[in-house]
């Protein structure tokens, strides 16, 4: 059993960055109180320190209270076109995971193919689980692989059912490699502007934790 990694977050570390100022093109700093209750944020390229604090695959994921979704969207249709970007939550109401079918792919035509790859820091919640396993089961031409980070609440009876539920479905449901999350550091992850691109630098447990959960993910599949 992997061992217990308590880390207190920075707002950073969260995907709030602790110093937000006032101009163009910057957020206007807001007392949490005068926040709206949810928010979805889209972009091509998300933060280093998001992505170092939120993709971790520790077993214990203490104050990662979001989900990062990255995805690559091909469409395959009179012509091919493919789209990539990132998406984030905050765990108030709608997840990632259903943002995606919103405002991403709100609707699937019948004669296009859509082959989606999402890259996601955890696996998808029972409800967001229910509405993936349905969209696949109304668009036959949707085909969708979810590399996840760590495995979301896995213990729960419910969740199991769930996801063997996506599986039946069609959904394709893999644990992210560490070849994965340098994928994703190169393909998603910000670099600073003027420095040469960073390599990744795997962190501690990786390969570990990735085999951990991926012999949770087999038993329950």
């Amino acid at each position: 059993k992997m061992a217990e990694k308590q880390e207190e977050p920075s707002n950073a570390q969260n995907g709030e960055p602790d110093n937000v100022e006032e101009g163009e093109g910057k957020k206007k700093k807001v007392k949490r109180e005068d926040l709206p209750p949810f928010e979805i944020v889209t972009g091509e390229r998300l933060p280093a320190i998001f992505f170092k604090f939120q993709f971790r695959n520790v077993e214990y994921s203490s104050g990662r209270n979001k989900t990062f979704l990255c995805y690559v969207l091909e469409t395959q249709g009179k012509e091919s076109v493919t789209s990539r970007g990132y998406l984030e939550d905050e765990h108030a109401a709608a997840h990632a995971e259903m943002a995606f079918f919103n405002t991403i792919l709100p609707k699937c035509e019948s004669s296009v193919r859509y082959n989606v790859t999402w890259y996601v820091s955890s696996s998808p919640c029972v409800t967001c689980a229910e509405r993936i396993t349905d969209t696949l089961r109304r668009n036959k031409g949707l085909r969708l692989t979810i590399m996840v980070g760590r495995l979301f609440m896995w213990e729960e009876p419910e969740m199991q059912a769930a996801l063997r539920n996506m599986k039946a479905a069609g959904c394709k449901l893999r644990i992210m490699k560490p070849q994965d999350f340098e994928y994703v550091w190169q393909n998603f992850v910000e670099q600073e502007e003027g420095e040469e691109v960073k390599s990744f630098v795997p962190w501690e447990d990786i390969q570990e934790n990735f085999q951990y959960y991926e012999e949770k993910l087999a038993e329950i599949l």
